[in-house]
């Protein structure tokens, strides 16, 4: 009986920490999908596919907080957040004409959440 009991208690303990290692994983991939969507399809954005990007990346950096990360992955993330601001900058280059201000208050929120 008490060995069922160990054993169920070990069998939840790995599954526990395989579901938190998986979480954790798909933070990063969410992010990697995000980037990719950025590079392939930025320069078709418009106006409101930019503030949804930014809603989004703005979840993605959520996510990613809650999470403690090794400096390997955290320096992957911040590859990763690099190339988002790229693909940004890109994409909205030269469409700010009538919309200045409110793209350079969406660039300066992505690079806020990036730096902190």
């Amino acid at each position: 009986m008490r060995k069922s009991i160990f054993s169920l208690l070990f069998v939840g303990i790995i599954m526990l920490f395989a579901s938190s290692c998986s979480t954790k994983q798909s933070a990063i991939s969410r992010l990697e999908r995000f980037s990719y969507e950025l590079r392939d399809n930025g320069e078709f954005y418009s106006f409101k596919d930019w503030e949804k990007a930014a809603d989004e990346f703005t979840s993605i950096r959520k996510k990613i907080n809650k999470y403690n990360y090794t400096s390997q992955e955290k320096q992957y993330i911040g590859e990763l957040e690099g190339k988002c601001a790229g693909y940004v900058y890109k994409g909205v280059k030269g469409k700010i004409t009538g919309y200045g201000n409110e793209v350079n208050g969406i660039l300066q929120g992505l690079f806020d959440i990036i730096n902190h």
